[in-house]
């Protein structure tokens, strides 16, 4: 599984000459600055229209069971077990979620959590995956949940800040799909993916964060389409070892490479210009969701900002690495990330 659980929604070198192929088509379907008229072609649109279909179609009412309201020292037992979830499985989003205040700290980490497992839950070599994620659907989202600690915080956060259990929904069937589909044949293909299993995990964060109105919409599905793939690119060479490959088939052969050039991990020119390629769409959906910071109840905007800054900045380990995820994985140190901080503040809360 390969989702990405960030809020918002989971953190110098030589350049090598060489641009992609002539055959491969423009980062996500658009054409470069400079074109002229309209940057959104109909290829873009096409994935992007499909995506904010689901995304509305999430906010329509179902009906709603009787209110589940836990014992209280048996809730703050629950909030505990999912900050031990998330400060065990992510850095990166314990550090950006600790800037939230207390509630809505407490709410992103049940969040988290709830992600976490339904991914855990998942493993590609064994199909009764399948089977244990159904169960736990019905434990997490059921009416009233299970007894579970980390589906009796979601319970409570769900109904605490009205999150629709259709983005709950949609993100366990993206979850799912990762037994049965190993392969991407096109961006429009992974798009949907990636707003499954991320996407709709910025959607949810919205109502804890809070939000002006729908017009927030787009840039939370743009910001989990990018740090989904950010997700990818990081972990191509663990998930090839895992059986899968994530990227888009029909732009690896563009790039004039194969599934016999991933298997051997081999970075050359044809490898770093696909790569290339990957991080310029990644980082334009970054530069057109972030200004959807702005959007958020203020209180929420640096953390929604840290976290998908932090992550963003993985793009740069990459390259800074020649393109190398086989033999390892990129990150942002500790340190880095520090650093990074006061510049982030700055952007999301005093500019922004």
């Amino acid at each position: 599984m390969k989702s990405v659980v960030v809020i918002g929604a989971g953190i110098g070198r030589a350049d090598h000459a060489g641009a992609p192929p002539a055959a491969a088509p423009a980062p996500h379907g658009r054409r470069p600055a400079g074109a002229g008229g309209d940057r959104m072609n109909a290829a873009a649109l096409t994935w992007e229209r499909q995506l904010l279909d689901w995304a509305h179609e999430g906010l329509e009412p179902l009906p709603v069971g009787p209110k589940v309201t836990p014992a209280r020292a048996g809730l703050a037992a629950a909030y505990a077990r999912c900050e031990e979830v998330t400060a065990a499985h992510s850095r990166t989003f314990f550090l950006a979620s600790d800037l939230l205040p207390e509630p809505k700290r407490q709410a992103a980490r049940a969040l988290y959590a709830f992600c976490r497992i339904s991914d855990d839950l998942i493993d590609c070599s064994d199909e009764g995956g399948l089977a244990r994620l159904e169960v736990w659907r019905q434990c997490a989202l059921g009416t009233p949940p299970c007894d579970d600690p980390v589906a009796l915080a979601w319970a409570d956060t769900r109904t605490h800040y009205n999150i629709p259990v259709r983005y709950a929904e949609q993100l366990i069937a993206g979850v799912a799909s990762d037994v049965t589909i190993t392969r991407y044949e096109t961006f429009d293909d992974l798009a949907a993916y990636c707003y499954r299993v991320a996407s709709t995990v910025g959607l949810m964060a919205m109502h804890i964060i809070g939000y002006v109105g729908r017009h927030a919409i787009p840039y939370a599905v743009k910001l989990g389409v990018a740090l989904q793939l950010t997700n990818i690119l990081r972990d191509v060479g663990e998930d090839w070892r895992a059986g899968r490959f994530y990227l888009p088939r029909a732009e690896l052969a563009a790039h004039g490479l194969s599934e016999d050039d991933v298997a051997r991990g081999r970075v050359d020119d044809r490898w770093r210009a696909f790569m290339r390629f990957q991080i310029a769409r990644t980082r334009e959906l970054y530069v057109e969701a972030l200004p959807g910071i702005a959007l958020l109840d203020r209180s929420g905007r640096f953390a929604i900002a840290a976290a998908a800054e932090l992550y963003r900045a993985i793009l740069d380990d990459i390259e800074a690495h020649d393109y190398d995820v086989f033999t390892r994985r990129a990150h942002v140190t500790a340190a880095d990330k520090l650093v990074r901080l006061p510049g982030i503040w700055w952007r999301a809360v005093v500019a922004g």
